[in-house]
C-alpha cells in the first residue's frame, strides 16, 4: 500500500486529550505509534499545530492495523532501495526506525472548512489520537458506513485498482490466491460480478468460511481448477505466485498485489511458463490502474471504496480490538503471528475522552 500522494503537515506525534469546545485557548496535544526500532514500538507525545487555511484537525475514532505491510515495516523487512517507495503519506521518521507508519485511520473532524466539520472521515494517516491534515488528505465516509468497518476503506480501495489492472469480464473464471485482508476484499468485488465463479485459494482453512460468505469457493493449494481465465495473488509468498502461475489459463497474465520486501522469491519458471505464455504483472496502489488512468483520480477511486463498505459482510474482515495502549503489544504479536488476525482494528475512546465510533 505504499506510493500514496505525500502531504507535509509538520511535527505531529501526540498525548493529552483535547477539548470538545470549538476555539478554545488551549496547546493541543496527542499521541502517536512509532516503531522505535526493529521489533519494538512506543506511545510517544507531542504538541499539535493549530490547524491553517484549508486544514482539518481530526480525532481518531477507530485505525486499523494492515497486517502484511505493517507487520514487515515492525520486523525491519523494508529493503533499503525501498524506504523512499514505502513511505505512508503522513509518515515520520525513516526506515527502519525510528518511524510513525500506518495508513488506516478513522475520525471525526472537530475543525477545519464547515462542509467537514463534525464529519467521520478516512485518512491514510498512523495511528495517532488526533492528527491534522490538508483538508484534500481526508475522505467523508458514508452515513451508512460504520467508523470500524470504514478503516477497509485502504484494502478495498487496493481491491477496486487491482480490477482495474486485471480487467476480468462477466462469465470468467477467477482465482485469488491468498485469503487475506487485501485478497479477500479482491474475491468479494470478484464475486459481484455476473456469471463470475471465483475461488480463494489459501492454506488455511479457517478463511473457507469468510470466502464462502463473500461468494466465492475455498480451496487449498493443489486442489483448486486450472486453466483460469484471470488469477490475482495477495498471498504474499513465492508459493503463493507460483500456485497462481500453475492455475492461469494459456496466455494469461498473474496481477501480483503482493509486496515481498527483502524476502528472495524463487519460481519454477522451466515448466509450462514459457509453453504457455503466462506473464506476471504488478498491481500497485500508488498509480490508479492502467485502463482508468486518466479517467479516474484517487479521491475517485476512494470514494469508490467507501460506497462499497456499504455491505455489512464486510464486517467478517474485522477480527479483533484493542485499546490504543495496547498498541505496542499488539503489534508485536501480530508481526510474529502470535496474534492472528485479518484485520485488527484500535479503539481511541478511552485515550481521548468522550467519543463515538459507531
Amino acid at each position: 500500500m505504499s506510493g500514496y500522494q505525500s502531504y507535509e503537515v509538520g511535527s505531529a506525534s501526540v498525548q493529552d486529550p483535547m477539548p470538545d469546545v470549538e476555539g478554545a485557548d488551549v496547546t493541543r496535544t496527542a499521541r502517536s505509534f512509532w516503531l522505535r526500532e526493529p521489533g519494538s514500538g512506543e506511545i510517544r507525545s507531542a504538541d499539535l499545530p493549530d490547524p491553517g487555511p484549508g486544514e482539518v484537525l481530526v480525532r481518531t475514532l477507530v485505525s486499523g492495523v494492515s497486517r502484511g505491510t505493517e507487520a514487515l515495516v515492525f520486523r525491519g523487512g523494508v529493503p533499503e532501495s525501498q524506504y523512499a517507495v514505502m513511505r505512508a503519506p503522513f509518515q515520520e521518521g525513516d526506515f527502519p526506525g525510528p518511524v510513525k507508519y500506518g495508513y488506516l485511520n478513522v475520525g471525526r473532524v472537530e475543525s477545519g472548512p464547515a462542509d467537514l466539520l463534525g464529519r467521520t472521515v478516512f485518512c491514510l494517516h498512523p495511528h495517532q489520537t488526533a492528527y491534522v491534515v490538508p483538508a484534500e488528505a481526508v475522505a467523508v465516509v458514508p452515513d451508512d458506513v460504520p467508523a470500524r468497518r470504514a478503516v477497509l476503506a485502504g484494502p478495498v480501495e487496493t481491491a477496486v485498482n487491482a480490477l482495474w489492472d486485471a480487467r476480468p469480464v462477466l462469465g470468467d473464471r477467477v482465482a485469488v490466491v491468498g485469503a487475506g485482508m487485501v485478497g479477500l476484499c479482491v474475491a468479494r468485488l470478484l464475486a459481484l460480478l455476473p456469471g463470475a465463479d471465483v475461488t480463494v485459494v489459501d492454506t488455511e482453512s479457517s478463511r473457507a468460511e469468510v470466502a464462502e460468505a463473500f461468494g466465492a469457493r475455498f480451496s487449498r493449494p493443489g486442489e483448486a481448477a486450472d486453466d483460469l481465465d484471470v488469477v490475482i495473488h495477495a498471498s504474499g509468498t513465492a508459493a503463493g505466485l507460483q500456485t497462481s502461475l500453475d492455475m492461469l489459463a494459456a496466455d494469461g497474465v498473474v496481477t501480483d498485489l503482493s509486496w515481498y520486501g527483502d524476502a528472495p522469491v524463487e519460481l519454477t519458471l522451466g515448466g509450462r511458463f514459457h509453453s504457455a505464455r503466462l506473464g506476471i504483472r504488478a498491481s500497485q496502489v500508488g498509480e490508479i490502474g492502467e485502463s482508468r488512468r486518466g479517467r479516474r483520480t484517487p479521491a475517485d477511486r476512494m470514494a469508490l471504496a467507501l460506497r462499497l463498505l456499504a455491505d455489512p459482510v464486510f464486517d467478517l474482515l474485522l477480527t479483533g480490538e484493542s485499546d490504543f495502549a495496547e498498541l505496542p503489544e499488539v503489534m508485536s504479536k501480530l508481526a510474529t503471528g502470535s496474534m492472528p488476525a485479518l484485520c485488527h482494528t484500535i479503539t481511541y475512546l478511552a485515550a481521548d475522552g468522550p467519543g463515538d465510533a459507531r
